[in-house]
């Protein structure tokens, strides 16, 4: 079975992220994710996810540390998905293969439509917010 190596960008803004939903013209149609895309040969991780990006979204981020890595079993193929905090430092948010975004808050993020191996990242980062605002309320 093949695998395909993936990256994501997981954006926070305050106690949202961005998510973004895959046009009808593509596979898993109508479903949410963090947008990103296929590892190409030749270049790193931070490099692929940085393309995807500014190709997908029009925007040019700064990727930071690895969020989440997620290992998912499709049936016809697997995914290993790379998710890295990222923060946009260019562009202006608008899009060419999906065909809606949102800034969703983080604890509602299970409220839609996720692609399988989003959730796992979605879980992550709703457990890291949820920690942060433990320690903030002190």
């Amino acid at each position: 079975m093949q695998t395909i190596t993936v990256t994501a960008g997981v954006i926070v803004n305050d106690n949202k992220v961005l998510i973004a939903r895959r046009s009808p013209k593509e596979n898993f149609a109508g479903g949410w994710e963090f947008p990103g895309g296929k590892l190409e040969q030749g270049e790193t991780e931070q490099e692929c996810l940085a393309r995807e990006l500014r190709e997908e979204l029009a925007i040019d981020v700064e990727v930071g540390d690895l969020c989440e890595r997620v290992f998912y079993d499709y049936g016809t193929f697997q995914v290993n998905l790379l998710a890295y905090y990222c923060t946009i430092v260019g562009g202006t948010l608008s899009m060419t293969v999906h065909d809606n975004y949102k800034w969703v808050e983080i604890d509602r993020l299970l409220e839609y439509n996720l692609l399988p191996a989003d959730i796992p990242i979605a879980r992550k980062l709703m457990e890291r917010y949820e920690a942060h605002k433990s320690v903030a309320r002190g």
